[in-house]
Parts: structure tokens; sequence; C-alpha cells
């Protein structure tokens, strides 16, 4: 490959260039899988708490314990942060 001529699947103009965007891919692929998994694991654990409480006499949520998840996503990621636990949270509870 040379310069003039780009990967189609890599966007690379070089082979080697090319070789190290899909080894950092397959790296990416396993992190976003270990992110799923651990998503779907933290919305049954989630689920089972909200059944628990709710079994227990207990209310369908406790707007402290969000906050504190939110600020937490916050204070690392910034303002995306907000959105991400916000959408984890709503795994773990479903829609309000």
């Amino acid at each position: 490959m040379t310069a003039d001529v780009v990967d189609q699947t890599t966007g690379a103009g070089e082979p080697l260039a090319a070789d190290e965007i899909r080894a950092m891919r397959e790296r990416i692929d396993e992190i976003d899988q270990t992110i799923i998994d651990l998503w779907l694991e933290r919305a049954r654990i989630s689920q089972s708490v909200g059944r628990t409480r709710i079994a227990s006499g207990g209310t369908r949520l406790v707007l402290s314990r969000e906050r504190e998840i939110v600020e937490r996503f916050r204070e690392a990621l910034g303002p995306d942060g907000t959105q991400i636990a916000l959408m984890i949270l709503r795994a773990g509870r479903g829609p309000l």
C-alpha cells in the first residue's frame, strides 16, 4: 500500500498504521463488550434492589442515592457524565 492508496477498512494510508489501527480497534471491541456486560449486570442488580426495597414496604426510588450517582459521574466525566448516569439509572429502574 502506498500513501496514495488508503486502506478502506481503517482509513490509513500506510500498512503499519492500518495494522496498528486494527489492533487498537480489537481492544476497543473488547472494552465495549466489557462495558455492555457490566451495564447488564448493574441493571439486574439495581432492579433487584428496587424489588427488595418495594417488597419491604419502601419507596420505589431513593432520590438522594440517584443524585449521588449522577454527581459521581459528573465529577469524573464532566457534563457527559450526567447523561451517562441518567441512562444507567434508567436501565436499572426503568422510565419514570
